[in-house]
């Protein structure tokens, strides 16, 4: 039997992460593959992450470092695929890596090293990588329709110039972060062709922006980093202990990025400057050791001096020039609330332009979680961001590109 040059047993829609991990699973079991991408360059985000460095997978996933309408998801293809089988990858390759706080892997070279494994494993099995292809129409046939070549043709693609054939379609578009890098709707409107709801998306992973007043001291203390605990009290008191940095728009950091996450438009964050100790207490004992110093002074030693002057402002401008032996104990017990319970209201995140990830997407309850196939259209998957399963910071996304692309590799 001749095989069509324009039929394929698998085509994948995306050359990101999953997209590349899906085509190469699927060509070790003998399946003829094609990966068409609308950028010039595949993988454009395993490029520029974790400062070029790529955070590859984390030492420590679990379940509960997902998000998703189902929670339960997730647990499938995760233990199916684990980051150990992702490491033994990159161990084979032998890329050198290193291990940063909280388990997190990077590149010690380059994030280059992670896309050229993939198109190097990809290639190795013969899949097809085309790129500056536009996907510009999808149709799906009668799933006995006669095929040109070894399976039934389930699938039309008008593609780059010309009409594409196959029998299993694989959706790997990713979301809407980053639409510098080429990041559409795309995905989502396949979803809906094909009868799939699409759960109401946002932008993930992001920095908070203010438009009060109190976007004026963040310009004021942009650059500033410190260690700090961020909770969002009214959703279930989600906290992350991690870096803060201030920024001339707001509020960014580890910290943010992953309360983001949580956090809903109108909703109050709350900042524990001092974290793993009793400022209460603290401050009691330095009234007693220190009586004729100020506040400023005495936290300026565990603070930076411009934003104790900040907070100065905001939490005790009547007692600025009074010496803490005469500020009443319950003024200093409300004060060390504050420093720990900082509580404040972003007006909202820097949307998609800097997301490193988009939350929500193709409801999870119309897809099988071991094949990831759609259960309205045969032949059809979603799978890495597009998919509403949305990972902390700290390479749990890229374990989810791995995990969701092996598992649908395995069966389409």
């Amino acid at each position: 039997m001749t095989t069509s040059p324009t039929h394929f047993d698998v085509i994948v829609i995306g050359g990101g992460a999953s997209g590349l991990m899906c085509a190469m699973a699927a060509g070790r079991r003998g399946r003829r593959v094609l990966v068409v991408d609308s950028s010039k360059k595949l993988g454009k985000k395993i490029l520029m992450s974790g400062g070029g460095r790529c955070n590859f997978t984390n030492l420590y996933v679990e379940p509960g470092n997902f998000l998703s309408a189902n929670p339960h998801f997730c647990i499938s293809a995760l233990n199916r695929y684990t980051q150990w089988d992702f490491i033994a990858l990159v161990d084979k390759h032998r890329v050198p890596w290193e291990e940063r706080k909280h388990g997190q892997l990077f590149c010690r070279d380059s994030a280059k090293d992670i896309l050229n494994l993939l198109v190097a494993e990809c290639e190795q099995v013969g899949v097809s990588l085309r790129t500056h292809c536009q996907v510009t129409g999808i149709s799906a046939l009668p799933a006995d329709a006669a095929g040109a070549a070894s399976g039934p043709v389930r699938f039309r693609l008008a593609a780059g110039g010309e009409t594409l054939t196959a029998e299993s379609l694989v959706v790997a578009t990713g979301g809407l972060s980053i639409p510098t890098l080429g990041a559409s709707g795309f995905g989502y409107d396949i979803a809906r062709q094909f009868g799939h709801e699409v759960l109401p998306t946002r932008a993930g992973l992001v920095p908070f922006t203010f438009s009060d007043g109190f976007k004026a001291v963040t310009e004021r203390l942009s650059g500033l980093a410190l260690d700090a605990v961020l909770s969002a009290p009214d959703n279930d008191g989600q906290a992350f202990s991690e870096s803060l940095l201030f920024t001339h728009r707001g509020l960014s950091g580890p910290a943010v990025l992953q309360l983001s996450n949580y956090w809903q438009p109108g909703e109050r964050i709350a900042i524990d400057l001092l974290p793993g100790e009793s400022v209460a207490d603290w401050l009691k004992a330095r009234k007693r050791s220190h009586p004729r110093s100020l506040l400023r002074t005495l936290l300026g030693e565990r603070l930076a001096k411009s934003l104790v002057l900040e907070l100065q402002a905001l939490l005790w401008p009547a007692w600025a020039e009074t010496a803490i032996t005469d500020v009443p104990d319950a003024v200093l017990l409300a004060l060390a609330g504050e420093l720990q319970a900082w509580s404040l209201k972003p007006s909202g995140t820097e949307g998609y332009r800097t997301a490193e990830v988009t939350l929500g997407g193709v409801d999870t309850r119309e897809l099988s979680s071991r094949t990831m196939e759609s259960r309205r259209q045969p032949g059809l998957y979603f799978i890495g961001e597009v998919v509403d399963v949305t990972g902390w910071l700290g390479g749990f996304n890229f374990q989810w590109a791995w995990s969701s692309g092996q598992a649908a590799g395995q069966f389409v």
